[in-house]
């Protein structure tokens, strides 16, 4: 169920980041393509998230990805990465390395060859930033 609500998060994003509008466009937009999500709740509150939070993900995302800009990332890889850097930082339901694999297989099913290898560098060092950051909740598998 899960699984499903963040393939089409990730649609979403993609779309999103393509079109160059926001969720109040992407959203209904995409419903027009594509059946509901099983999750409508982690579905909505995800693209919202990221939407709302975007700024700080890039910069995340930028900090773990030594010699890479965000904006020469391929579409698809940077969407994964901004949905997965977005359930290891604000996913309090989510593991660490739930988010990480459920990354992974996107990218190894929507990106090029080298995606789930560079998804998963790059998100595993989001993990390690996000684990040494004094302020954060307490998650189950974070310590």
């Amino acid at each position: 169920m899960r699984r499903e609500s963040r393939e089409k998060v990730f649609q979403t994003l993609f779309m999103m980041d393509a079109l160059g509008v926001g969720p109040d466009e992407a959203i209904p937009l995409f419903a027009l393509t594509s059946q509901p999500p099983s999750d409508e709740e982690y579905y909505r509150g995800t693209v919202l998230g990221v939407w709302e939070r975007m700024a700080e993900i890039d910069a995340l995302i930028s900090q773990a990805a030594e010699h890479w800009r965000i904006e020469r990332m391929a579409l698809v890889d940077r969407n994964i990465l901004r949905l997965g850097a977005y359930e290891i930082s604000h996913g309090r339901d989510i593991p660490f390395a739930v988010a990480i694999n459920e990354a992974v297989d996107l990218g190894k099913r929507f990106g090029a060859e080298e995606s789930g290898g560079f998804i998963n560098g790059i998100l595993d060092r989001i993990s390690a930033i996000v684990r040494k950051k004094p302020d954060r909740p307490k998650r189950a598998d974070s310590d």
